[in-house]
Parts: C-alpha cells; sequence; structure tokens
C-alpha cells in the first residue's frame, strides 16, 4: 500500500532523528526516554528504593530507566490499556486506570506504603482539529492528577505531560494548590515545533496555598 505524504515525513523525521537513534543502539523502546533522562539529571525526580507508577507506558522505555533509578529495593509497576512486551523487573498491568479493577489491581500491588512518584506520558490520538486536540490533552491530565492523588503518599511527586493552550493555566493552577513545588520543563528531546511540555510537581499535600 503506498504510504502518504505525512507518513513518508514522520518515517523521514525519525530516520534523521538524534534521539531515535541514540535509542535504538542504547537498546531503549523509545525515543522519549531521553525527556524522562533530561528531567532526573536536573530534577532528581527518582531516587533508589522508591515505588513509582509509569502511566501510559507502552512500549515501556521510560520503564527501563526508571527501574535502574530505583533499584533492586524500589518498584516500576508499568500501566497501559495497550500490551506492553515484558521487562525483567517492571511488574506491568494492562488495562483502563480509570477502571476501579485496574485501580484495585493497582493498589494490590503498591501495598499499604503509597506511591513516591506517579509518571505520565500519556497523549490522546490526535484530531488534527486543534481545539478538540487541547481539550483532550487537558482531560488526560487531569485523569493523571485524580489518579495521582488516590495513590501518592504525602510528600509525594507526579510528572505529567501537557499541550500548551486553552487550559493549560487552569490545570496549572490546580497543581499549584495541591503540591508545594510546580514547574514546566521542557526537555530538549521533545520537537521544537511541539507545544509539549511537562510539569513537574512535588510535595504532594504540602502546598502553602493548602495551608493558608
Amino acid at each position: 500500500m503506498k504510504r502518504s505524504h505525512s507518513s513518508r515525513q514522520w518515517l523521514d523525521r525519525q530516520h534523521k532523528d538524534i534521539y531515535t537513534q541514540q535509542a535504538k543502539k542504547a537498546g531503549f523502546r523509545s525515543r522519549a526516554v531521553y525527556k524522562l533522562i533530561e528531567i532526573q539529571e536536573r530534577d532528581r525526580l527518582c531516587k533508589s528504593g522508591m515505588t513509582v507508577v509509569d502511566l501510559g507506558a507502552a512500549p515501556g522505555g521510560w520503564s527501563q530507566v526508571l527501574l535502574q533509578w530505583v533499584g533492586s529495593s524500589g518498584k516500576v509497576i508499568a500501566l497501559d490499556i495497550l500490551p506492553i512486551e515484558p521487562l525483567e523487573g517492571v511488574d506491568i498491568i494492562e488495562g483502563d486506570f480509570r477502571e476501579p479493577s485496574v485501580l484495585e489491581a493497582l493498589q494490590d500491588r503498591v501495598g499499604r506504603g503509597g506511591v513516591d512518584v506517579v509518571l505520565s506520558d500519556i497523549a490522546p490520538n490526535f484530531s488534527g482539529i486543534e481545539a478538540v486536540d487541547q481539550a483532550r490533552t487537558v482531560y488526560l491530565g487531569e485523569l493523571a492528577l485524580d489518579f495521582a492523588q488516590h495513590v501518592l503518599k504525602p510528600g509525594g511527586s507526579l510528572l505529567v505531560k501537557c499541550f500548551q493552550g486553552e487550559g493549560f493555566e487552569s490545570y496549572l493552577g490546580r497543581l499549584r494548590v495541591l503540591f508545594r513545588s510546580v514547574v514546566v520543563r521542557k526537555p530538549k528531546a521533545s520537537r521544537t515545533e511541539s507545544r509539549e511540555v511537562y510539569l513537574l510537581a512535588k510535595q504532594y499535600g504540602y502546598s502553602t496555598q493548602m495551608r493558608g
């Protein structure tokens, strides 16, 4: 079947992209791993012994490096509605995290200790209609935040992918009510032309706004 012009452009860009090439050489499942690595080097989000949840984890690139950072004393739980090829040391849950049964399965794995970090690299299937796509991304961010509120221990962190546009500032404001520190990160591996950024919220439950 003949490829469309946009498909050819995407393939050409992937072929030339330095992060795609580096990921392939290093054995990572996705170029997106370099976004997380840059954030980790700057903000020290994950440490040895932590329990972390990787939302929208497929194909598993983020979980690969998360496992290295938390070590054998930590725990990585990868969750996605799509299948993920097994990763030794990573606990994989296939399902929609909005479903009570999936949330229960996660809580069973976490136990009473709670989660130190929730990470969400989820993005919608883009329609090409800017207003629709932006609304979907904000909605997914809200879902990730609601999920984090169910599982994060006090002082925990949330890293979530967002796109700047309608609803972004409102979502940012909600994070600032719930967390002590919220910063915006634009990793070098994020494509220059993209409105994609990552919001890093730390110290859940210790917001100065919450203390009044």
